[in-house]
């Protein structure tokens, strides 16, 4: 659950602490009070795109931290620990996060610097936001098969993973089988090309690194007068003059006295018999150098042809001779598959055969167990729209295989596979007696799809096991029995997570476990908004203005404590409910 959340230069939030409960949050306030930015905030922490705009005029950036409270067997821990952040699963995740005037966005969990990725990655487990207008996602059939498999759970995704791997290489088949038939004439014109490049690169016989090899030979080979030259007369001041020897007789003096004063003597004794033994080694080293040195003007004109090869092969093929390998073992490749042709296309049409018959029984049982999860997902969202004061609505997912005249045949029938599967799945909606079932995009009011919504979020509530819900007015468009429906709804559902939810409704703000007013007000020349967690006393008054307007009645004042009490009565038979004092959080 979201312990604390703390905000500061967020639009005209200049500084908010909140520390909240489990159960059900409702904010209330005044259009354009700022309610919004509380959601808002919670976006950004959970992934959301920054912006500058959103950055409080006049400073430097907006701030964001969120404290979790989280199981340690939830889900999120994987997602954290896969990203190589440090965390104890026993203690809460704090969540940072900082947007810049100039819109540069940076995000810490447990103050290891994420990116924007990583965090909408951990926020997808911890904060599910479902925003005024986001019950239009219902209107796109496209998107109802994702909300199928999820409510599948694993053994769907098992089986879709299964068919993806399938469909993957199926597609890969067709795709080398297409280039190879299409390949045809123009493999024609290339074979000659292709075949020449082969020989002249295999007669090359290149060598990885021979050029450089070549190309210190040859400087030898033409400094091979100076460099004899040069090492001799070395070797000829060595050994054959006095260096030697002088060294040698110092060496033997010294041996004779180094006794006689072994702390002062002994030291250079040894200094100068290593160096001795130094230059010896060198002489002999030199001497075997000059007698190697190599006069040969043919092998120079040897290598010169040889370079000459290297180069013409380097301007067609490749800067060397890795790379123009590698560019061989390619058009060998593909002049064997234009000499093999025929041979190929009927290995790759066996192949494509055997796997179009895997690919076509894991779509099957695919759409099978979606079929079966359809039936248990609408049986699910009747029973919740019930409860949501829609007894008589009926609800259906719709699975009907994609037909493709040219794809292959399964049961009868020629199918088109997708990325998907090969079935079309689309919600369908019967709200009154008597009626068909129709698209939900072509019969549904925008109360019902509020409440159709809701539904689904009370059942995937419990099979994503995300912890946080936030509702910005999920109740638009209802009233009356409804909206106390949908506030039952909320209530129950807060059981399961935590729930908050943005409300202009009195129906739903009576049924909440806390009530935050957001107030906005002019100080000087600037804009505050600030936040108020309501006693029973605060949580009357703001009712009595939901229910009245501006102006909060005698009449108004009691029909809000009717309302509570028999809200108290709901969630807690039997009981009064809570008392809570009326505490300014901060400005």
């Amino acid at each position: 659950m979201l312990r604390e959340l703390t905000i500061r230069n967020l639009a005209v939030i200049e500084s908010v602490q909140l520390t909240f409960d489990e159960g059900f949050q409702v904010l209330t306030g005044e259009t354009g009070a700022g309610k919004s930015i509380i959601i808002d905030a919670l976006g950004l922490i959970a992934g959301g795109r920054a912006s500058a705009d959103l950055v409080r005029y006049g400073q430097d950036k907006a701030e964001m931290e969120a404290l979790f409270d989280m199981g340690s067997d939830h889900p999120v821990w994987e997602t954290v620990e896969r990203l190589g952040i440090s965390a104890d699963r026993s203690e809460p995740i704090m969540i940072r996060r900082e947007v810049t005037a100039a819109g540069k966005s940076t995000g810490r969990v447990n103050g290891q610097l994420v990116n924007q990725s990583m965090l909408r990655e951990i926020g997808e487990h911890l904060v599910n936001i479902h925003g005024q207008h986001e019950h239009q996602s219902l209107l796109r059939p496209e998107g109802h098969i994702g909300w199928l498999d999820l409510f599948g759970g694993a053994e769907v995704a098992e089986a879709f993973s299964a068919y993806k791997a399938s469909y993957d290489r199926y597609t890969g088949l067709q795709r080398q089988l297409r280039e190879l038939q299409d390949s045809g004439k123009q493999a024609l014109q290339m074979q000659d090309l292709y075949r020449f490049q082969v020989d002249e690169i295999a007669s090359a016989k290149l060598k990885p690194g021979e050029e450089e090899k070549l190309l210190e030979e040859k400087r030898k080979l033409a400094n091979a007068e100076k460099l004899f030259s040069n090492v001799n007369d070395s070797y000829e001041a060595l050994a054959a003059g006095k260096g030697l020897q002088a060294v040698g007789k110092a060496m033997q003096k010294l041996q004779d006295i180094a006794g006689l004063d072994s702390s002062q003597l002994q030291p250079l004794l040894e200094q100068i018999q290593s160096a001795y033994y130094q230059l010896e080694d060198a002489s002999f080293q030199l001497r075997d150098y000059r007698d190697q040195i190599e006069f040969n003007p043919a092998r120079i004109d040897q290598i010169e042809r040889r370079l000459d090869v290297l180069s013409s092969l380097r301007r067609k093929y490749g800067d060397n001779a890795e790379e123009i390998l590698l560019y061989y073992e390619k058009i060998r490749r593909e002049l064997e598959l234009i000499d093999n042709k025929d041979e190929h296309i009927h290995k790759l049409e066996a192949e494509l055969a055997a796997e179009q018959s895997i690919v076509l029984k894991a779509a099957s049982a695919l759409s099978k167990l979606r079929r079966r999860a359809a039936d248990e997902l609408a049986a699910a969202i009747e029973r919740e729209l019930q409860e949501l004061q829609m007894q008589r609505t009926r609800f259906a997912v719709q699975i009907e295989p994609l037909e493709d005249p040219n794809g292959p045949e399964l049961e009868g029938r020629s199918v088109r596979l997708t990325p998907s599967g090969m079935d079309g799945v689309e919600f369908l909606i019967s709200a009154n007696p008597g009626e068909p079932l129709r698209s939900i995009s072509r019969i549904a009011s925008g109360g019902e799809l509020s409440r159709i919504m809701l539904a689904m979020k009370t059942i995937f509530a419990k099979v994503d096991r995300i912890p946080v819900l936030v509702f910005d007015e999920v109740d638009t468009g209802v009233s009356g029995r409804a909206a106390q429906a949908i506030a039952e709804k909320l209530s129950r559902l807060s059981t399961d997570c935590q729930v908050f939810s943005i409300t202009h409704l009195p129906q739903v703000a009576c049924m909440a476990d806390e009530h935050y007013l957001i107030q906005k007000g002019i100080e000087g020349e600037r804009t505050y908004t600030r936040v108020f967690r309501l006693d029973h006393e605060g949580r009357v008054l703001e009712l009595a203005r939901m229910l009245g307007g501006v102006e909060v009645t005698e009449t108004t004042k009691r029909h809000a404590e009717e309302m509570i009490s028999m809200a108290n009565r709901r969630k807690f038979p039997g009981q009064d409910g809570k008392k809570r004092g009326m505490t300014r959080v901060s400005r």
